[in-house]
């Protein structure tokens, strides 16, 4: 009877920390979704093309490259608590450079300080994952609802991607030329990491037990000796440009048609947003369906399931001809924000459907490659978050496929997508199996 009041109490103390890191959660999705409509602005400033709509989204990603490892040995030696208020006052301050960006006179400077707050955003957006995942997988009670708690947390991800190319498309419009038009973002981002940082700070989180204990030391290379860990830190490499290369590039794909064929609708950049906010609202759909049943379905035949339906629905948008279209709707700003309807090639829609697949990967994948790790775990999420690049790496390579061509070479990029995709399909079937490598 103690027994069973005393584990009641836990999962009682265990609210706030659970909903303290789902907020985390939306905050990662929020501060990296709005690079992608600010990459359209920064494309009209230089006169540039598709790569450089990209530089955003690469100067966030990669600095996980540089941030993952120290991130992993932060949370290790100080635990969640410290790590949590260190990544939001980091992300505060990268927010604040991109804004100051808008200040300098230059338009080549200007970019370069807007990419450095880039920079510094992602790596508190590297430290904030750091905390939230295994944090989330361990307070489960078990690997399904570890993969549980982690869906729930991706959807609280997805609701912020959802609202960012929406908000951000929205408030700019399809004539916004400067990082000024965009000042009402970064009011929110800032006024979001402030206050995350004085719940976290007048919060308790649970630590690890061997926090401040004399305890061997826990080398990263120890965690490579498994091979589902070694496949994994592949599997979400290329995840994580999977779930960014369609975001964007399904954004960039329909405001360039809208641009070719503007009787569709009069507010190209506000439709683009409000179409790429529904790929990140099928996300959010897709990771609460998947938190449903992750308390019954093996990460592996989840991962394994939707690679497969991902699979179909990029080839399907890749080769379905463009005369087939689709009514969608849109935002046009230009009459109160309100909403109207749009026709699309049915491509975009399948490009969007695949939300509901990628929505699930991420946490299937890491459920998956921590699992047997033990002593490793948190290490293994530093690493973990060293490959979060690939959503700079893989996207920039997108972007240098579709150069400047035409319609056609956006739709003929996702080809580099639905080979990414494929390796999922390996990693759930073959690599993610618990064996040392």
């Amino acid at each position: 009877m103690e027994k069973t009041i005393s584990s009641q109490q836990q999962s009682k103390n265990y609210v706030l920390p659970i909903i303290i890191m789902f907020a985390l959660f939306f905050m990662i999705a929020f501060v990296t979704g709005y690079q992608n409509p600010l990459g359209s602005v920064i494309k009209k400033m230089t006169g540039g093309n598709a790569i450089l709509t990209q530089l955003g989204t690469l100067a966030n990603f990669i600095a996980y490259a540089f941030m993952g490892l120290p991130a992993g040995m932060m949370l290790q030696k100080k635990g969640y608590r410290i790590t949590s208020l260190g990544a939001v006052s980091v992300g505060f301050i990268g927010v604040l450079i991109t804004y100051m960006s808008q200040f300098i006179g230059d338009v080549n400077t200007s970019v370069v300080i807007y990419l450095i707050g880039a920079f510094v955003s992602g790596f508190s957006m590297c430290m904030l994952n750091t905390v939230v995942n295994p944090m989330l997988n361990s307070l489960g009670k078990n690997e399904n609802q570890g993969n549980q708690l982690v869906q729930f947390g991706g959807a609280c991800n997805s609701l912020g991607a959802t609202l960012a190319p929406m908000v951000v498309g929205a408030l700019m419009g399809q004539n916004a030329t400067s990082i000024a038009d965009a000042n009402a973002v970064f009011y929110m981002a800032m006024g979001i990491f402030a206050a995350a940082f004085l719940v976290i700070y007048f919060s308790k989180l649970p630590e690890s037990p061997t926090l401040g204990q004399k305890t061997e030391e826990v080398k990263a290379s120890g965690a490579f000796k498994y091979r589902n860990f070694v496949l994994g830190v592949v599997a979400i490499f290329c995840y994580v440009g999977v779930e960014v290369g369609i975001a964007n590039f399904s954004l960039q794909y329909v405001e360039n048609y809208l641009k070719e064929n503007p009787e569709t609708v009069s507010t190209a950049a506000a439709t683009a947003g409000a179409v790429s906010g529904v790929y990140w609202l099928l996300m959010l759909v897709g990771r609460l369906i998947g938190g449903a049943v992750g308390g019954k379905v093996s990460s592996r035949a989840m991962l394994a399931f939707v690679a497969i339906v991902g699979l179909v629905f990029l080839a399907l948008a890749i080769n379905l001809p463009e005369s087939i279209t689709v009514d969608m709707f849109g935002i046009d700003k230009e009459n109160g924000f309100e909403i109207t309807t749009v026709v699309l090639p049915i491509s975009v829609l399948f490009l969007i459907l695949c939300g509901l697949c990628t929505s699930v990967m991420w946490g299937a994948i890491f459920n998956l490659s921590v699992s047997g790790l033990g002593k490793y775990t948190q290490v293994a999420s530093g690493i973990f978050m060293v490959m979060v690049c690939g959503g700079a790496i893989w996207p920039f390579i997108q972007s240098l496929i579709v150069g400047d061509g035409g319609l056609s070479s956006y739709l003929s990029s996702f080809w580099l997508v639905f080979a990414l995709v494929a390796y999922q399909l390996f990693y759930a079937l073959v690599g993610s199996r618990v064996k040392k490598a």
